[in-house]
């Protein structure tokens, strides 16, 4: 009879968090308010070096991702209802889990609900319940050739981004940043995941441009700019990445075409 209560007490939990996720999924592309993101700062390999560079970051080295957003809700005529603000909750000395290599599903969702729970222990955000919280691991460029794929959770809205703590990288970094912030509100990856490169349509900024390549932009869920079809380059900054239509409707910049 115990155990029976045990698990009817864990089903309610479980019951609750699934609708608090699905109400902040919901309210989160409502655009009725500015939608706060959060962003914190993770010395993600110890050194010195990445401590020094924490230590000089501000708020105005990520409100390009605000201006992006910005700047981009006008062109879909949604300015005066889908803006964000980018605050700056600081450094956190604590590690987030590891999302599993090649695992199973399982796998991914016990990972989830760890990022969660690591996300509640570790942070103390005060203001409305819906915010999104990106934590920003940074490693030494002189250290590391190559980082790890980063991830955006819908379900949570948590970010966990790997970036160089590099001035020379910053704006590239708010490149990675972004497209993980817009997997946070729903959109998709629009890029073949063998090859990294974009898919056409989806992940062409301009689709019907002729010819189709070389493209001027880059998708921002696909993260490359086509220079061929079997060759594309990363972008630079926000200033060569736009929002295209399908991910503009999977955050609800756009309606279905009818």
């Amino acid at each position: 009879m115990f155990k029976a209560f045990r698990i009817f007490i864990l089903l309610l939990i479980l019951a609750g968090v699934a609708l608090g996720a699905s109400r902040s999924k919901t309210r989160s592309v409502e655009w009725k308010y500015d939608l706060p993101v959060n962003i914190y700062l993770i010395n993600g390999d110890g050194s010195e070096a990445v401590a020094e560079h924490l230590r000089n970051l501000t708020v105005a080295d990520f409100k390009p991702v605000e201006r992006f957003m910005r700047d981009e809700a006008e062109r879909y005529d949604r300015a005066s209802r889908a803006s964000i603000e980018v605050k700056l909750g600081g450094i956190i000395e604590a590690q987030p889990p590891t999302p599993p290599h090649n695992g199973s599903a399982l796998d991914t969702i016990l990972w989830s609900l760890q990022m969660r729970y690591w996300a509640y222990r570790n942070t103390d955000t005060d203001g409305p319940s819906t915010q999104v919280k990106m934590f920003l691991l940074y490693f030494d460029p002189a250290q590391h050739n190559l980082l790890d794929h980063s991830t955006g959770l819908q379900k949570g809205l948590l970010g966990r981004v790997n970036v160089f703590a590099s001035r020379e990288m910053a704006r590239q970094n708010n490149v990675i940043i972004t497209h993980e912030f817009l997997h946070t509100l729903g959109a998709t990856d629009k890029y073949d995941l063998s090859t990294n490169l974009p898919l056409h349509p989806d992940g062409y900024a301009e689709p019907d441009r002729l010819p189709l390549t070389p493209q001027r932009f880059a998708e921002i869920m696909a993260g490359r700019t086509p220079v061929t079809q079997s060759v594309a380059t990363i972008p630079e900054s926000l200033n060569e990445v736009i929002i295209g239509d399908l991910t503009a409707r999977e955050i609800n910049w756009q309606q279905e075409p009818e």
